[in-house]
């Protein structure tokens, strides 16, 4: 069966650009909804022939009431899975709950390190060895959801925020399409809290290891 995906974005949707390009066997993107008009990855999602859509945030005089309309327009697209990507915009949690298990995030730390905002610097002023990216399951708590895959990179001796944050950003543009690729196979399994990747069974013999290292030179 064909899984209908619907990505939520703010602004150039450079990660919803790599699930596009992916082309994972058994998925459709459904559409890319922004919460911005000027969003440019509006524009890529039209190229592309997807369905886009805008729900303006500052339209609504709530938070919850911008996350009701934005759901309706989600479930009308029938999803099986939504894809946060670079949507900078707090969910509430009946909206989170509406979308259990099928609502996926990209953030560019290694959870449970920096959650939150300017994760870049902050693992620069912490002085970190590796730094990275981890995709999870959203829940009612701030980047606190089952992690599904990290990506990991070395920090560098002469790292700034703008080095760092690109070399970052390579590796989510792989551990994105990939965990939403597992999803569509349903490889992926949520278990006492944990998101559990499996290679080819449902037992815990076949779970993988889900960590991918930076392969740059």
């Amino acid at each position: 069966m064909i899984k209908n995906i619907v990505i939520l974005i703010s602004g150039r949707g450079s990660n919803m650009e790599a699930i596009v390009r992916s082309a994972i066997p058994g998925a459709r993107i459904a559409a890319v909804i922004a919460n911005r008009a000027d969003a440019g990855g509006l524009a890529f999602a039209a190229e592309h022939g997807i369905a886009t859509a805008v729900v303006d945030h500052k339209a609504y005089a709530s938070r919850e009431a911008f996350d009701a309309v934005l759901a309706a327009e989600i479930d009308s697209h029938e999803p099986h899975l939504v894809v946060l990507a670079g949507f900078m915009r707090v969910l509430t949690a009946d909206f989170v709950t509406h979308y259990a298990g099928r609502l996926i995030n990209i953030h560019p730390s290694l959870l449970p390190s920096f959650p939150g905002l300017h994760t870049h610097v902050r693992a620069l002023e912490a002085g970190v060895k590796v730094h990275g990216a981890s995709v999870h399951f959203v829940t009612s708590d701030l980047d606190c959801g089952p992690i599904i895959v990290q990506a990991v990179v070395p920090v560098l001796d002469d790292d700034d925020e703008q080095r760092l944050s690109a070399r970052v950003l390579a590796q989510e543009h792989r551990i994105y399409p990939q965990a939403v690729r597992w999803f569509v196979d349903e490889r992926i399994v949520l278990l006492n809290g944990r998101a559990k990747v499996t290679s080819s069974g449902s037992g815990p013999e076949s779970w993988t290891v889900p960590l991918i290292e930076d392969d740059t030179p």
